[in-house]
């Protein structure tokens, strides 16, 4: 049942509110395991898995239509926070994002194999997001910051950005381990496997965690803006990646399911979690992942109703 792919999401996320109305953790909670998932967890999980990927994956027609759908989406979500609700670079990188980052791991996994029987298409979404969208938007928000991007030394600084950021040399680390074909010791493995475990379900308890007690300066992402951004993510994305996908490329039918649903699954948590690191558009990212999740529970059964698995 689809439904219950959501459920850990909702449970997660209401831990951490319920922590955070009890007090449980203090008043730090949320900075401390929201630094935590950004620099220990999340590069834990994400070297491995990409070291033991074949790059080669990349190359097929379903991933290039999944790649239309994700830059039409950011692009529009992009263009939209900085041209007419008035974001600057960094808040518009954070749209992007809300719109076009699709929840590929802890929603992505449970949906396809449910649903396609096949989980084997995660693989290339994880690798295009880490390796090619990640990268552009910690870019973008790091410039925007003001810690990195110095006169003078633009160039040289946005170079030595994998070495800042621990996300961004986790994932080169682990690319350049795939394209040399190092076999990673499994004590290292293992090891990175249980640390980066903690990842997903701590950052959804910071999600919940964010949700309580939030200043009244932080207040709530305009309607308008809001709407925009999960029609985006849960219905223009989806949409753009089909109709790549059957009038340019010609995928079969299958192919054209599995790339419409992929790109249907709602904002990842990590958008939230490099927004609330960069101190740059953390409630817009926490609204859109709440409530494209939500809304994902219709859009994804209705299309895994109307689209024919062959």
């Amino acid at each position: 049942m689809l439904f219950s792919a959501f459920v850990p999401i909702w449970v997660l996320t209401g831990t951490g509110y319920l922590v955070a109305r009890r007090g449980l953790l203090g008043p730090h909670a949320e900075t401390v395991l929201g630094r935590f998932v950004f620099h220990v967890a999340m590069p834990a999980a994400l070297f491995p898995m990409i070291a033991r990927t074949p790059l080669d994956r990349f190359a097929n027609t379903s991933v290039l239509a999944f790649a239309a759908g994700t830059a039409l989406a950011m692009g529009a979500g992009a263009l939209l926070a900085v041209l007419v609700f008035g974001r600057g670079r960094g808040g518009g990188a954070v749209a992007g994002m809300a719109a076009g980052y699709v929840n590929s791991a802890n929603l992505g996994i449970p949906v396809a194999m449910q649903v396609l029987g096949d989980a084997t298409f995660v693989a290339p979404v994880v690798l295009l997001q880490v390796l090619v969208v990640t990268p552009v938007v910690l870019m973008l928000l790091d410039a925007e910051s003001g810690t990195a991007v110095r006169p003078g030394r633009r160039l040289l600084d946005l170079l030595a950005l994998p070495l800042r950021n621990p996300v961004l040399l986790a994932a080169a680390l682990g690319a350049a381990a795939s394209a040399l074909h190092w076999r990673l010791p499994a004590e290292l493995v293992r090891s990175c496997e249980l640390l980066g475990g903690a990842g997903v379900p701590t950052a959804l308890v910071v999600l919940g965690l964010s949700l309580h007690g939030r200043p009244p300066a932080e207040g709530r992402t305009p309607p308008a803006e809001l709407t925009a951004l999960v029609t985006l993510k849960t219905v223009l994305q989806p949409l753009a990646a089909y109709a790549v996908g059957h009038w340019v490329l010609h995928l079969p039918a299958g192919q054209l399911r599995t790339v419409a649903l992929f790109s249907a699954l709602p904002t990842a948590q990590n958008a939230y979690t490099y927004a609330r690191e960069y101190g740059i558009g953390k409630v817009l990212a926490r609204d859109a992942v709440l409530w494209s999740t939500l809304v994902s529970m219709a859009t994804l059964s209705v299309l895994g109703w109307l689209l024919p698995a062959a």
